[in-house]
């Protein structure tokens, strides 16, 4: 039988929330289930709403629910914004000094446990109690976090912890919440988002990465931090993003693959950088992790709305490529591919993901995550069919050979100016000619290694939804509930979203009856990309630009405003399930 439980973790910045949230995660992982988890929070170190949602069961899942089976309040406020959210066999976990009137509540005397430092583990034992978990796996859990290193403050957890278990197995009334014994075996790797690309370089060779903090980007750089010494990576905090990509177009130029990680406020300032790494035709990889704007926006929430300005950023015209994974898998594998695609086009290379999928985890095998061979820069001196070398040299495919400077006798010239062949500056109005269709050429290059976009259902369906980027888990959760009542619904997800070849899709989209487009934005910028790409115009959309991420039942609560769908069955939080099909 399909288990679905969402769990759900509220109160304030500083109540150790995410303390219990990861830790349950990693038990529910060690103990053979799927889960998918997600956070949202508020732009300070402390107050504010905050929360962190566990989707656990059979799965696998890609996003999280709006519906609430364990409802966990480490303060008052919480039972107040997600009562309406609850379903009818929804457990409430609150401490003896919250008041709730919910049926189901659980009122807990954490006190009696132990300090308050310690409740966050005492809660963790109560969840694990609910859902069926062992004492040995929320243990091996809380071990993987201060076992080693403090093992005075891991004797302590697990004396209050056994207290929470003893007082859960005598006071927790029956439920429906316990899952059943999980089915996935095998090692697996329980990773977010942003873990996923900073590995993802690493496996391909990554060398180089500048960043300046900003949220939802900088975890990355923190992550390559964490293996930099294994790996033989250099990570450097610059002192803005102007010298971060400056920096890493200038390891790049010696040798090194390199990247910069930013989000939208950041790139703005990148700009410039862009465009002098598509004049130098130096390899380098940017990831930009965005959040809603304009200006500072809201920096701890989610968007879809940078599409546009990373596709035309950057003065002059030169090509450059666009990733937007959707799920946590390819957050690896095309960071990897991004890495060497930007080595062998010797070109800017673009990935995009933002706040929810930086901060979503899901368990994975390796098997799942591939790099490829690890990028080699450069190429050897031997390589050189002509004497001298020529940096710029005008060649059928835009790619010219790329030695490192100081690693032969030949001279590397670069420079931001227009240049000839030897890479000095000119303004000889032919030679401007050759060079701008010489790097345009390259684009070529880009087109071949193009992603081809992803259906998932029948090719001549009645309603076809189109996504891209991290909309992908939401959108097919929403059309797998469609079909589950009979519809003939199938999803189109791009995971790269320049170069766009019509040749991939076009066909796709005239064979649907009807057309939707579901991004993250309000001005649907992908569907004008399709539109100006192919000729195919979107119609319908459904756009979020209130800072949450997509989730199935809100795509379906819009997908009832559009013609011919407005007699959607009703899916409210008493009946929701992990197929969408009325209990």
């Amino acid at each position: 039988m399909s288990q679905d439980i969402q769990l759900l973790i509220g109160g304030e910045a500083g109540q150790g929330l995410v303390t219990i949230g990861q830790l349950l995660g990693k038990a529910l992982v060690r103990a053979g289930h799927q889960i998918f988890t997600s956070q949202g929070y508020h732009s300070r170190i402390r107050g504010g709403h905050n929360v962190f949602a566990i989707r656990a069961g059979s799965g696998p899942f890609f996003a999280s629910r709006d519906s609430i089976d364990i409802l966990v309040a480490l303060n008052s406020e919480t039972v107040a914004l997600h009562r309406d959210q609850l379903t009818s066999r929804a457990v409430i976990v609150a401490d003896t000094a919250i008041s709730s009137d919910l049926p189901g509540t659980i009122s807990v005397p954490f006190a009696e446990f132990g300090p308050e430092r310690f409740w966050n583990t005492a809660a963790l034992a109560l969840l694990g109690q609910i859902l069926g978990l062992s004492s040995t796996q929320l243990q091996q859990a809380v071990e993987t976090m201060f076992g080693k290193k403090h093992p005075e403050m891991m004797a302590e957890n697990l004396k209050i912890m056994e207290k929470s278990r003893k007082w859960a197995i005598d006071q927790v009334p029956k439920h429906g919440c316990t899952l059943s014994a999980g089915a996935v075996t095998g090692d697996r790797l329980l990773l977010n988002g942003n873990e996923a690309i900073a590995l993802g370089a690493l496996a391909a060779g990554l060398k180089f990465c500048a960043f300046y903090p900003m949220t939802p980007s900088t975890s990355i750089a923190m992550e390559l931090i964490t293996h930099a010494e294994t790996m033989g990576c250099v990570t450097e905090q610059a002192e803005d993003e102007i010298a971060a990509i400056n920096m890493a177009i200038g390891a790049a130029f010696a040798g090194a693959p390199s990247m910069v990680t930013t989000s939208g406020g950041g790139f703005a300032l990148m700009a410039e950088g862009v465009s002098l790494a598509g004049m130098t035709e130096t390899p380098v990889l940017i990831v930009v992790a965005q959040r809603p704007g304009p200006a500072t926006g809201m920096p701890t929430r989610t968007e879809q709305a940078d599409l546009e300005f990373i596709l035309h950023a950057g003065h002059g015209e030169f090509p450059r490529a666009i990733f937007a994974p959707g799920n946590i898998e390819t957050c690896f594998n095309l960071t990897a591919k991004a890495l060497a695609l930007a080595e062998r086009s010797q070109s800017p290379i673009f990935l995009l993901t933002d706040q929810f999928l930086a901060d979503s985890t899901r368990p994975l095998a390796p098997s799942e995550l591939k790099a490829g061979t690890p990028v080699k820069a450069g190429a050897e001196p031997g390589d050189t069919e002509t004497t001298p070398y020529q940096r710029y040299r005008l060649t059928e495919n835009g790619i010219s050979p790329r030695l490192l400077p100081g690693l032969s006798q030949h001279l590397v010239v670069a420079g931001s100016d227009e240049h000839d062949q030897d890479g000095h500056l000119s303004e000889d109005h032919q030679t401007r000619i050759a060079m701008v269709e010489k790097r345009l050429r390259k684009f070529a290059l880009l087109k071949e290694e193009t992603v081809r976009p992803v259906l998932d259902g029948e090719h001549d369906c009645s309603l076809l939804l189109v996504c891209w980027g991290s909309s992908q888990g939401p959108v097919q959760e929403a059309a797998a509930m469609l079909r589950a009542q009979g519809s003939s619904v199938a999803t189109l997800h791009f995971s790269q979203v320049w170069p766009l070849l019509p040749v991939q899709f076009l066909n796709i989209l005239q064979a649907a009856d009807q057309v939707v487009s579901v991004e993250g934005n309000a001005t649907g910028q992908f569907a004008r990309l399709i539109q100006r790409a192919s000729g195919f115009v979107i119609a319908e959309q459904i756009n979020r630009y209130d800072g949450l991420p997509f989730t199935a039942r809100y795509i379906l609560a819009k997908l009832e405003k559009i013609a011919g769908w407005e007699k959607l069955p009703v899916i409210n939080p008493n009946t929701d399930t992990s197929t969408g099909v009325k209990s």
